[in-house]
């Protein structure tokens, strides 16, 4: 009696990991096939319009930063030929230009599922810590979470299968200010305030007021790829795409 009871024991532990080894190859699966395709969204924190502006004063110029640390990812050159294509004489003397164009490349790399997701913020919002820390809980697996009562090899296999297929994101976040010289004989009127730290003991505020020729936009963009087992090379074209067709697009 006793050897029939271990046998069922037996049995219904072989049959509990197998059912776990095929939930979990299942979910590793499914995952595959969802995000199998390349999936690049980009999108705009606020909507700048700007007036209709005749041929003659299409002139701008154009200004791109990068302060992230991927270097090599740049927009400036792609920026300033999409806005040129549409008829707008880039200069090299910001006092000739009837627009201002400058972006500052805040962020590109990997993130998590849940950050890609998240509210990016304005214009100058610092960026949260899900963005900074880029990639920290990136690429999980196939479907977090154990499968109850699985047992040790069941759990190997789901840890196998979650290795082996990730759905991996990467950002890319600009923010773009962009000036546009008002008519003659209208003044817009500027008031900043900063507060500068000095150490953690004080600080000061620094506030100005100034009379200007231009009116001024401000946004923040953010382009997001997704793909299971994205590489980040396979990924920097279609971002950088999205940003130049989005900041360009404003014109």
């Amino acid at each position: 009696m006793k050897r029939y009871a271990k046998t069922i024991f037996v049995a219904a532990s072989l049959a509990a990991i197998g059912s776990t080894s095929l939930l979990a190859g299942c979910a590793a699966t499914q995952l595959a096939i969802e995000k199998r395709e390349l999936d690049v969204q980009t999108k705009m924190s606020d909507t700048i319009f700007l007036d209709p502006t005749p041929e003659a004063k299409r002139t701008i110029f154009v200004q791109v930063r990068n302060t992230s640390d991927k270097q090599d990812f740049d927009i400036a050159a792609d920026v300033t030929s999409a806005i040129a294509a549409k008829g707008y004489r880039v200069v090299t003397d910001p006092d000739k230009a009837q627009f201002i164009l400058q972006a500052n490349i805040l962020q590109v790399g990997k993130v998590s599922a849940s950050a890609a997701h998240m509210a990016f913020g304005g214009y100058g919002a610092p960026l949260g810590s899900a963005f900074l820390a880029a990639g920290a809980a990136a690429g999980m697996g196939a479907r977090n979470g154990a499968i109850v009562g699985a047992g040790l090899a069941g759990g190997l296999v789901e840890l196998v299968a979650n290795s082996a297929v990730k759905d991996v994101y990467y950002t890319a976040i600009t923010d773009v200010q962009i000036k546009e010289r008002q008519r003659s004989g209208v003044k817009s009127h500027e008031s900043s305030m900063h507060n500068v730290h000095q150490g953690n003991s004080g600080g000061t505020t620094v506030t100005y007021n100034d009379d200007t020729d231009y009116r001024t936009y401000q946004t923040r963009v953010m382009s997001v790829a997704n793909k299971v087992n994205l590489d980040f090379n396979d990924a920097v074209t279609p971002l950088r795409s999205g940003l130049v067709r989005v900041v360009s697009g404003v014109f």
